[in-house]
């Protein structure tokens, strides 16, 4: 490499110094000059290689992507779920093909005498499911005085009742008689009325008013005369029952709870519960289940009435809202739940002049059929 100005300056200056007499030599040390930097590396093409020839860029992985797996177990299931739903529709016009060929007779009551020991088991996860039991409670906790309870079944509303009378307050203030003086239970099925009964004993075992029936509600007559003259075999059913019973002609509450599905005359059994209710301040708590407000829930009901009355002993297409005009019950609330399949219905006698304790006879109930106007007796429904 050839000597710099630089050096030669340097070199020139020691050999100066060298030469002048007494003077002590001085070392001139050169300058650091800074190295310079590499220029930084580029992709571009490499000395040799074709300028034409790209060099691979490593891709950029973008993490709002959906993943294959994602995608794999999304399809997976979405062919499930339409196989399922294939399953379903194939299965249920299997179902409505057979109830169509099916001849059910309308009293279809006595299913109950084969199902009693079961029946908890059978309905309660679907009345969980659609939380039917705030329901009943919040019905029955609104029955007061002396109380009868018709198609008690197996008495599924037995933890809700709230016994031993007392005063209280109303929801505008006003002073009222709250809690049940006595409680009354009847049910055309004795095999129903034995496992309510248990029920009771154990809930409620120092509540001694408290009786037990097995008879046609529509036939049920609340007075002393009236219960001395029961028949025969109503008394050999009732074998074990308490000692009291209940003397007063009326009830201060009358309650039934999916009971209207399955009596053969509804309207004539709120007839005659209208009857035996206490004319000034008597209350009738219904919560059924019948018609919806829409026509397709209606058309799955009426194809699988047949079959559902056969097995369970309920026709569920009946029109509450129509049973309830063609009583001639007074109402005082009409509310309606799951798609309009759950009536909850509060009525009172109508006032004018009772006929005692006979009733006209009650027009027949068609099982299915057109739904009526939504709205009835100014209530909407």
């Amino acid at each position: 490499m050839p000597p710099t100005s630089g050096d030669r300056a340097t070199e020139v200056a020691s050999h100066l110094q060298r030469t002048r007499p007494g003077t002590k030599p001085k070392v001139i040390r050169p300058k650091k000059t800074a190295t310079p930097r590499p220029p930084p590396a580029t992709r571009g093409p490499s000395k040799g290689s074709s300028p034409f020839k790209t060099v691979p860029v490593k891709p950029t992985v973008s993490h709002h992507g959906v993943s294959p797996r994602v995608l794999t177990m999304f399809g997976v299931g979405m062919l499930g779920i339409g196989m399922y739903c294939g399953y379903l529709y194939s299965s249920y016009r299997q179902a409505v093909i057979q109830s169509k060929t099916m001849e059910v007779p309308d009293d279809v009551s006595d299913r109950y005498n084969t199902t009693a020991t079961y029946y908890d088991d059978e309905v309660d996860l679907g009345e969980r499911f659609m939380q039917l039991g705030a329901k009943r409670k919040e019905l029955v906790r609104m029955a007061r005085g002396d109380v009868l309870e018709v198609s008690c079944g197996t008495g599924r509303n037995m933890g809700y009742y709230q016994l031993g009378e007392k005063r209280g307050l109303d929801a505008q203030g006003h002073s009222e008689i709250q809690g049940c003086r006595s409680v009354t239970f009847v049910d055309l099925s004795p095999q129903m009325v034995e496992v309510a009964k248990r029920k009771f004993q154990q809930q409620y075992p120092g509540f001694e008013r408290a009786a037990f029936w097995t008879e046609d509600a529509r036939k049920y007559l609340p007075s002393k005369k009236q219960l001395s003259s029961q028949s025969q075999s109503a008394r050999s059913q009732s074998s074990e029952r308490a000692e009291w019973s209940y003397s007063r002609p009326y009830f201060d509450t009358v309650l039934e709870t999916m009971g209207l599905c399955s009596t053969p005359d509804p309207v004539g059994l709120l007839r005659h519960l209208g009857s035996i209710t206490e004319p000034e301040k008597g209350r009738i708590l219904l919560l059924e289940h019948g018609r919806s407000r829409y026509d397709w829930v209606n058309n799955i009901l009426d194809n699988l009435a047949p079959a559902h009355a056969h097995r369970h002993g309920c026709w569920w297409n009946r029109d509450i809202g129509q049973i309830v005009e063609q009583s001639g019950l007074e109402v005082v609330e009409i509310k309606r739940y799951h798609l309009g399949t759950t009536w909850r219905v509060i009525l009172r006698p109508k006032p004018g002049p009772r006929s005692g304790l006979e009733q006209a006879a009650p027009e027949k109930q068609p099982q299915g059929g057109e739904e009526k106007s939504r709205s009835f007796l100014g209530f909407s429904v």
